[in-house]
């Protein structure tokens, strides 16, 4: 009962797969995503997208909580993995998911790219170097000044 209770009130402990990764922000949501995207546009990286699902939702005429998708990356580093494996495209461009709890804390979910795809598409660690140093990335956008 008390772990029914739980899920219904924290949704951060649904499922999810292995190879998903979440991390807490210190920030707003909108503060969120401004320094997301100003750190990966730092780094080299390219926003291809920035998808508004909440928009979405309501044009719709659903609800849904706070929740943007970005789709990010360097054609540099991507293309050589899609060459070496055309079906890693479906993981590329990269994607991270910003959303809000309801106690309004926000949380950005990513997936370990590097093990994705040496595991599933046997891609070298050497084609996936340079994907490695996303997830620090992620994390010093999100944590406090």
């Amino acid at each position: 009962m008390l772990l029914a209770l739980l899920l219904l009130s924290f949704p951060t402990m649904a499922q999810q797969p292995a190879s998903v990764r979440s991390l807490m922000s210190s920030y707003g949501f909108e503060d969120t995503i401004a320094r997301l995207k100003t750190a990966l546009t730092t780094h080299g990286l390219t926003v291809f997208a920035d998808i508004d699902q909440r928009a979405a939702a309501a044009h719709a005429g659903l609800e849904l909580r706070p929740t943007r998708l970005l789709l990010f990356g360097n054609p540099a580093s991507g293309t050589p993995i899609m060459q070496a494996n055309p079906h890693a495209a479906l993981e590329l461009p990269l994607r991270v998911v910003v959303w809000e709890d309801n106690q309004q804390l926000v949380h950005l979910d990513y997936q370990d790219a590097v093990q994705v795809l040496t595991t599933y598409y046997s891609v070298t660690p050497e084609l996936t170097a340079r994907l490695a140093a996303v997830p620090a990335l992620l994390q010093t956008a999100l944590a406090n000044k």
